[in-house]
This record gives structure tokens, sequence and C-alpha cells, in this order.
């Protein structure tokens, strides 16, 4: 029953981000951009998104961080950071 269940479970949600803080105990801002071109005029948009991750790795601001979607760890909370892609010169 539990591999059936694993097995069709759908994959998370993983996305690069940059931290832009890291002052609380455990948990780090990660900012999100996107890029896509608008609707109607073709021209390239780009949107932000600052996200809460929980960090076991130690990152620091300026890190780029790889993150998954997780079960809510905290009233904020959502993710997880996966690994540090690169550390901050």
């Amino acid at each position: 029953m539990s591999e059936q269940t694993a097995a069709t479970r759908h994959q998370r949600k993983t996305r690069l981000g940059v931290v832009t803080s890291d002052k609380m105990t455990k948990t780090v801002t990660v900012t999100l951009t996107r890029r896509f071109a608008h609707a109607t005029y073709g021209k390239q948009v780009t949107r932000t998104k600052g996200v809460k991750a929980r960090d076991e790795h130690g990152a620091k601001i300026g890190d780029t961080v790889r993150i998954m979607e997780t079960r809510p760890l905290a009233k904020t909370v959502r993710w997880r950071v996966v690994e540090i892609v690169e550390r901050a010169k």
C-alpha cells in the first residue's frame, strides 16, 4: 500500500533563488525571480517573490540555493533548502 502511494505521488516543485536574509534561526528568505513574455505586448517582464525556507545547510546572504516545496513547517515556512548551488563572493 505505501509503496503504491509513494510511486504515484507527484514530484515536488523545486526552484532556484538567492538568499536575501539569514537573520532568523534555521530560516532564510529566498528571492525567486521569474521572467516571462507579456501576454499582449510580448515584452519581457520580471517578477520577484520572497519565500521563507528552512535552512539546515548554513546558507548566507547572496548564496544561490535550490529550494523544494514541503509541508508547512511554521506559520510562513513552506519550503526547504535542498542544496547551496553557489556561495556568495
